[in-house]
């Protein structure tokens, strides 16, 4: 079974992903990831972000990978912590938005989504990456908190500027920001992570009874 989790940054996906498939006995898949690794190798390997065949070369030539701790590779690095900087939130967007990118990373994604049981997280999975899902989930919250948690997730950095790239981020993801016709949509702003699994969780079960 697949359960494709969809939605904007901050609205918890990779947090209940990673809840969710854990409670299942799934294994998770965090796409995002996989647009941040890329991004991570471009910016190292001074690829331009407007270099489309360079960057999916670049995407063919390094596969991205994950261990069984859900740490991210590329090109034989550890890319787990450098990836959620800053600098690759600004850059994520520009270069993830490139169909011939996306062509070579969602090829990848489909791969590892068909090994079986996954949880797999994103902004487009139930429409593209995995239109056959059994449950597909889109979860939003309102944009003050979800700029509180991201300010979490980077303490430190001041929150105008996480609020300013959030809203970036959403721009230039806008074309990948919709909602499978028929994804269960949940609204995490005044939710717990508990309860967003186990509603989840509930719909996993109500479709593997079926």
């Amino acid at each position: 079974m697949i359960v494709a989790i969809d939605g904007p940054a901050g609205a918890g996906k990779s947090t209940v992903a990673r809840a969710l498939a854990q409670r299942l006995g799934f294994r998770y898949l965090d796409t995002g990831a996989m647009y941040r690794a890329l991004t991570w190798l471009a910016l190292r390997n001074e690829v331009a972000h407007d270099d489309v065949h360079g960057l999916a070369a670049l995407a063919q030539a390094h596969p991205v990978s994950f261990d069984g701790e859900q740490r991210v590779f590329i090109a034989g690095e550890d890319v787990t912590e450098p990836i959620r900087e800053p600098r690759i939130d600004r850059a994520v967007s520009s270069i993830s938005r490139h169909p011939a990118v996306r062509a070579v990373l969602r090829e990848r994604q489909r791969a590892l989504g068909a090994e079986g049981d996954a949880v797999i997280e994103g902004r487009d999975i139930g429409t593209v990456v995995a239109p056959g899902a059994e449950v597909k989930v889109y979860l939003v919250a309102d944009e003050s908190e979800r700029a509180r948690r991201r300010t979490a997730d980077r303490p430190g950095l001041p929150a105008d500027a996480l609020a300013t790239d959030l809203r970036l981020r959403d721009e230039g993801d806008a074309a990948q920001l919709q909602p499978a016709p028929d994804a269960v949509r949940i609204d995490t702003t005044g939710l717990g992570i508990e309860e967003v699994v186990a509603r989840i969780e509930e719909l996993v079960r109500t479709r593997q009874a079926a």
